[in-house]
């Protein structure tokens, strides 16, 4: 495979990853709460389909320098935004507000997506990409549903939620409470609207180039933003990850950990993979790396990359195809 986007060349770049994204398939389905927008992009030779699944706050656009380079290396990327952000339907009257009933409705989603969109428009294999709330969501839909995906790859994995300053039990309690008090569509403590944070503030990536673009993307549609969680979706997120270690999963599935991570707890990652007994699910951890791998500096971005290629090509074969 071949890296095409660099970040001291991502400015003069840009221009021509957003008319990529421009060319894309841009549609809407019906989820299981509301609109949901997905895009798909398709280069003329295809070798293999990704699925790529966002993390909390993102967008399918926030991942357009990945797509673009992803389709240059003849991958299809099938990207579908989660129900409350992104171009999907927002759930509550403040449209900034992270909210969800139940965690598993992200995954009836995904499901939804996988049935009606990806399976029926490729005869390739089905990779599963995914990055932080996206990897908890890729592995409760792989342990709920049958999926023809032959792998996943699931980086910075939010199989637990760092909720300093109170210990787990405590916030589980807490979000419990203020629910039952009729606070659940309401930020939880130390939540707001979104905010454009400084880079040297920021606790996604050491790349200064790419967490530009992504807050400048933002500026430029406004309708991409979305704020801190609501006690709804954290009293969620905490009751899913509770049940953790019950998850099956059924597919050969790789982790990869930012060894900086501040945003979810990979102490919960490690303990959920040392108690794994499927060889088939394999692990990785990368020094230096902040939160957002796919958006980390090249040193870190590109070994990351050439893994999940890696991954990829050694779970298919480029003479067979799957069926449609």
């Amino acid at each position: 495979m071949t890296f095409y986007s660099y970040s001291n060349k991502l400015d003069d770049h840009i221009q021509t990853i957003e008319q990529h994204w421009q060319k894309g398939i841009h549609k809407q389905l019906s989820g299981k709460k509301g609109r949901l927008f997905y895009t798909i992009h398709t280069p003329e030779h295809v070798e293999y389909a990704v699925v790529l699944i966002a993390g909390r706050i993102e967008a399918s656009h926030k991942y357009r320098e990945l797509i673009w380079e992803l389709t240059q290396n003849n991958i299809a990327v099938y990207c579908c935004d989660h129900i409350g952000q992104g171009q999907s339907e927002r759930l509550t009257t403040n449209k900034q507000m992270g909210y969800i009933e139940h965690f598993e409705d992200y995954a009836d989603d995904l499901n939804i997506f996988m049935e009606q969109v990806v399976k029926p428009s490729t005869n390739k294999h089905i990779f599963l990409l995914a990055h932080s709330m996206g990897g908890a969501i890729c592995c409760d839909y792989l342990s709920r549903y049958q999926s023809n995906a032959i792998g996943a790859f699931i980086c910075a994995p939010m199989l637990g939620i760092n909720t300093a300053p109170f210990p787990n039990k405590v916030a589980r309690w807490i979000t419990q409470s203020a629910s039952s008090l009729g606070f659940s569509k309401h930020y939880a403590f130390g939540q707001s609207d979104y905010k454009d944070k400084p880079f040297i503030d920021n606790d996604l990536t050491n790349n200064p180039e790419r967490y530009a673009q992504f807050r400048a993307l933002y500026t430029e549609h406004s309708h991409l933003q979305l704020g801190g969680v609501s006690f709804a979706w954290l009293q969620a997120a905490l009751n899913w990850t509770s049940q953790l270690p019950s998850l099956n999963n059924p597919i050969p599935l790789h982790v990869a950990l930012a060894e900086q991570d501040s945003i979810v707890n990979n102490q919960a990652t490690k303990l959920w993979f040392s108690m794994q007994n499927n060889s088939e699910v394999t692990f990785s951890e990368f020094a230096l790396s902040k939160h957002e791998l796919l958006n980390e500096e090249d040193s870190i971005r590109q070994p990351l990359l050439l893994q999940f290629y890696d991954f990829c090509e050694s779970h298919t074969s480029s003479d067979i195809d799957t069926g449609s």
